[in-house]
């Protein structure tokens, strides 16, 4: 490891914990019904908070504009405006926070020449992206904002899966400035272990996602039981809607059952991964990073039960969301562990 590159990948892994932080605070924006309470995109003047009785009361005239007041909250006094004001608006600062945390450095590391061009090209790239997760949030919103008192469960994936993607690549490089040659690496009979390590990252992932649509359209307040679904393995009502394709992103039976059914699948592949990779010759760390991995998926999997038994209460349903952060995570330093070296 570059003794230079070091701060670089320490700013890095702390951009990745706010990154975390953001996630959890939208789980728990989301599931307090808080992500509307906002109607207006106002990046810079937005920053500042209500201070006056006359903030708030303007605020919350602005609010009682929006189809959530109009059809959900109807009469909804000012202290209970501020409840779910808060979370929204932490959640923003958050994200303003986060571009500020990633852009000074980036510039200041840049200006010190601790950037080379290679790096310095990946770098712009995620805090393009960041950019973008600013508008899609907003996006996001604004489907809330129309005829309907909650967001599109489309556009709430897309906001999720991006803050994943910007996770995922920045602790993808902060782990290649932290990393020394490994001889895991370079040997030939990891090349199944390393596809495999990939493919479970790339599941993952696609769980995660399942997941935002899980959320978007509430399918965890159905079929509270586990393992069955209300006494079935394969429930009856998956394709009642029209066109069938419907029902994998609308039906709550559906994505309820698509996301348990890839859990399933990670419940026997990591471990059977985990078996695989404690029997080949790994080095100290691979090894530690595999041991991790098959711990997040045990923590993850009782916390999914856990929520899913007890009918999605916000501190589980929002540890959950965490934990998918960190399951993710592990799955992508067992893949760097295992990568072919440069």
């Amino acid at each position: 490891m570059n003794s230079e590159k070091k701060p670089v990948a320490i700013w890095l892994l702390i951009c990745c914990a706010l990154v975390f932080a953001i996630i959890v605070v939208g789980g728990v924006t989301r599931l307090t019904d808080s992500g509307l309470s906002i109607v207006e995109w106002q990046p810079l003047v937005g920053t500042l908070p209500p201070i006056t009785q006359t903030d708030w009361d303007e605020l919350l005239d602005k609010y009682r504009t929006s189809p959530q007041y109009q059809q959900i909250n109807k009469g909804m006094s000012i202290d209970e405006f501020k409840t779910i004001f808060w979370w929204e608006y932490f959640h923003r600062l958050l994200g303003r926070l986060i571009g500020l945390v990633f852009f000074i450095p980036f510039i200041y590391f840049l200006f010190r020449k601790k950037i080379d061009k290679p790096l310095g090209l990946k770098l712009t790239g995620i805090f393009i992206l960041g950019g973008l997760q600013g508008f899609m949030g907003w996006y996001m919103v604004m489907s809330g904002l129309i005829d309907n008192p909650h967001v599109s469960q489309y556009r709430l994936t897309a906001h999720l899966g991006l803050a994943f993607i910007i996770f995922a690549a920045m602790f993808w490089v902060a782990l290649g400035l932290l990393s020394r040659s490994d001889a895991t690496a370079a040997n030939p009979d990891t090349d199944g272990l390393r596809r495999f390590a990939y493919g479970l990252s790339w599941l993952i992932f696609i769980m995660i996602l399942s997941g935002g649509f899980v959320a978007g359209i509430r399918a965890g307040l159905a079929y509270n039981t586990f393992p069955l679904m209300n006494g079935h393995f394969i429930p009856p009502d998956l394709f009642i809607l029209e066109p069938w394709y419907r029902n994998f992103f609308e039906n709550m039976t559906t994505v309820q059952f698509d996301h348990r059914m890839i859990a399933w699948l990670l419940m026997f592949s990591i471990p059977l991964f985990w078996f695989k990779a404690i029997r080949a010759k790994l080095s100290k760390t691979t090894q530690l990073a595999c041991h991790l991995f098959l711990l997040m998926l045990i923590i993850q999997v009782t916390l999914g039960i856990t929520t899913l038994l007890h009918v999605v209460p916000i501190h589980l349903a929002a540890s959950h969301q965490g934990g998918a952060v960190l399951l993710f995570a592990a799955s992508l330093w067992v893949s760097h562990c295992l990568r072919k070296p440069a």
